[in-house]
């Protein structure tokens, strides 16, 4: 399970998405998060999900790998679509003893459902071609304005950049301290609830024991290099936008425009 999980991480390719700028697909997932939550008709969906598909096919990710990264969210999305399905009012297809399924539920749990996974997929897409480095100079860049506001930019996307690099580091972490424990006879899949929750303590308290070790580490590393924050720093590789890029942001406009005025006719 702990395989599956694939947040934050990258996977190298030679694509036309990875070579885009990293601005272009910040402004992808805003634009796109935007009109799944504004426009929410069947022709909207479609357009989505052609647009989504388009882009995974040139970003050159591999359909299994971005099903791999459902794994731990799947019981998450049962439960959402569970829970939604049974306490909304409308008219009443099915009932059984307590529970009833309505025509309005039916359709919530569609809305939810498409919405949370293009959501997932279109975000996941941003972290997969993006390294960390250019993800974190580009979102300084787009937030650049807020430092007249005295808003610490910087620090806040390094901050990130930090958080998604420790993300894979404390999986892999965590399956180690799991294989070790599992080999000195703990078992974390059997027993009750409460057995499996005092059964995580070993594995808890080395995570965090390390978790602790690498961040000394990596603040004794930033001071030796005299990190002082954003204020005079230079950038190795300067972002440029080039042609591809601007035909992007021009299509997502297109992309934009086309779904307010199918939403708007119907």
């Amino acid at each position: 399970m702990l395989r599956d999980i694939t947040i934050g991480q990258y996977y190298p390719a030679d694509s036309i998405i990875h070579r885009l700028d990293p601005r272009v697909k910040l402004f992808f997932v805003f634009i796109y998060v935007l009109s799944l939550f504004m426009f929410g008709n069947l022709v909207s969906y479609c357009l989505a999900t052609i647009l989504l598909v388009v882009a995974i096919y040139y970003a050159k990710i591999p359909v299994k790998f971005l099903i791999r990264g459902f794994k731990p969210i799947f019981v998450l999305l049962i439960f959402t679509t569970f829970m939604k399905l049974f306490i909304t009012d409308g008219t009443v297809w099915f009932k059984l003893w307590k529970f009833t399924i309505t025509k309005e539920g039916v359709i919530d749990v569609i809305h939810i459902l498409v919405r949370i996974l293009y959501l997932i997929i279109a975000s996941s897409l941003l972290t997969y071609t993006t390294t960390p480095t250019r993800l974190t100079d580009a979102l300084e860049q787009v937030f650049k304005p807020l430092n007249k506001l005295k808003v610490p930019v910087h620090e806040l996307t390094m901050m990130m950049s930090i958080a998604l690099r420790f993300i894979p580091i404390l999986v892999e972490e965590t399956d180690k301290i799991m294989k070790a424990q599992s080999s000195r006879c703990m078992n974390f899949s059997s027993g009750n609830i409460l057995k499996r929750i005092k059964n995580l303590v070993p594995i808890l308290i080395p995570l965090f024991v390390a978790a602790l070790r690498r961040a000394d580490d990596l603040a004794l590393a930033m001071e030796s290099r005299c990190y002082q924050g954003g204020e005079g720093r230079t950038k190795m590789r300067i972002l440029k936008y080039k042609r591809q890029d601007f035909f992007v942001y021009i299509l997502l406009a297109i992309y934009f425009v086309f779904s307010l005025i199918i939403h708007l006719l119907l």
